[in-house]
């Protein structure tokens, strides 16, 4: 795995301060899975009653994890429950050797934790193929459960990290019934990202009270705008997992509170967006904004388009504001489009309108635009009132020498 030497351009300044959530506990070891001295193991601990919902890539090369939390969502929620989550080894095309592996692992998390095993959840990040060695987070456990703590958040944060060069963290506060309300999440993600179902692996936790089957439908309706709606390098992970605890410690039932569904969102696109700012190699986040399609559904098939074109995100790593190739990923993307309707804009600058390069567009603000760390780039498609935002990043020779070297 490629060693990380430098933290993102696009970083924010710090982790952000998360606050405690009731109900929930955090620990995190080094056991060894791929590298010796690097923390790889984070362990949760939530407490009785706690509502679980879940989202998870769609791949059909999905790893053993992503199975085992599938089969268990929806299930009981009287007893505890517990996430284990390793860097290192992503447990994925490893065959039944891999089911064995998450089988070891929750029954000795049930055991040490004194927790249901089919309430424990795992999963597993890093190298795709090889036999994740099981017994050494087995033997962290003890340890892990013995250092427990509602303040190790950010700790659990670093756990996961694989390629990341810095670990994610988003907070939001809200009033429910007159009562305080707090969420906090934590991810990692840096490549392999183009989510089909929530992205890479997300872990969010909130004290207010839910319903497990309003928090499921929830969960899937906001992953749609947030992270379905970003990409770095348009490959979809064999490991993605996003799961939401809410622990109810806060004393207020939040299910269907508008106020906590708009909080909720907000961390979630925290999150998404600093996996966009964490792309491998990246040095530009750019926000795709698409407009005047036929449908949503339409106009995020063009965003889409345009933010995984090789052509488009090598063009903003050379800061050219070559706007042919938006041009020519909207042709292709398989969505409706009339040339002689179409408008773009790299930020305030109009570029193009009506089929062919505005009268009022000059190459040189273009190109002073571009050379900005943010950039957004505008398509009104002039046919109808399906909008969409996708949120991507440069594609540098960074990303390839990350990913050249990534199993040596």
């Amino acid at each position: 795995m490629a060693k990380i030497t430098h933290v993102s351009p696009l970083a924010p300044e710090h982790f952000p301060s998360l606050p405690v959530i009731g109900g929930v506990r955090f620990a995190s070891a080094a056991a060894g899975v791929r590298y010796q001295g690097r923390t790889d193991v984070m362990l949760a601990v939530l407490d009785p009653g706690t509502a679980v919902a879940g989202v998870f890539t769609k791949s059909a090369t999905r790893a053993a994890p992503v199975l085992d939390c599938q089969a268990k969502l929806g299930g009981d929620s009287a007893g505890a429950a517990a996430i284990l989550v390793n860097s290192g080894n992503a447990n994925a095309f490893t065959g039944h050797y891999g089911q064995s592996s998450v089988a070891e692992i929750t029954a000795a998390v049930a055991r040490v934790a004194d927790v249901p095993q089919g309430r424990v959840f795992t999963a597993s990040t890093g190298v795709i193929g090889e036999p994740l060695p099981h017994e050494r987070i087995v033997a962290k456990l003890d340890e892990l459960t013995g250092a427990l703590s509602d303040t190790a958040i950010e700790d659990a944060a670093r756990a996961i990290m694989t390629t990341d060069t810095f670990p994610k963290g988003a907070v939001a506060e809200v009033e429910v019934d007159g009562k305080t309300v707090r969420i906090a999440g934590i991810g990692k993600g840096s490549g392999m990202i183009a989510p089909d179902m929530a992205t890479m692996l997300v872990y969010i936790f909130t004290d207010a009270g839910y319903d497990q089957a309003a928090l499921q439908a929830l969960l899937s309706k906001l992953t749609e705008t947030t992270f379905n709606c970003i990409t770095v390098d348009s490959d979809t992970s064999t490991s993605d997992s996003l799961l939401l605890a809410a622990t109810g410690a806060a004393g207020v039932d939040a299910t269907g509170d508008a106020g906590f569904e708009a909080a909720l969102k907000a961390v979630m696109l925290d999150i998404a967006q600093q996996v966009v700012r964490d792309g491998e190699g990246a040095t530009k986040f750019v926000e795709v904004r698409v407009t005047g399609a036929l449908s949503d559904a339409e106009a995020k098939v063009h965003g889409l388009a345009i933010a995984n074109s090789p052509l488009v995100k090598t063009a903003i790593a050379g800061e050219d504001p070559n706007w042919g190739r938006v041009v020519m990923a909207i042709g292709k993307s398989g969505a409706a489009a009339d040339r002689d309707k179409l408008s773009i804009s790299f930020g305030d600058i109009l570029v193009a309108e009506k089929g062919w390069v505005s009268p009022d567009y000059k190459e040189a603000d273009a190109a002073a635009y571009m050379k900005g760390q943010e950039l957004v780039i505008a398509v009104d498609l002039g046919l109808g009132s399906g909008a969409a935002t996708i949120w991507t990043c440069d594609l540098t020779h960074g990303y390839i020498e990350i990913n050249a070297d990534y199993r040596s």
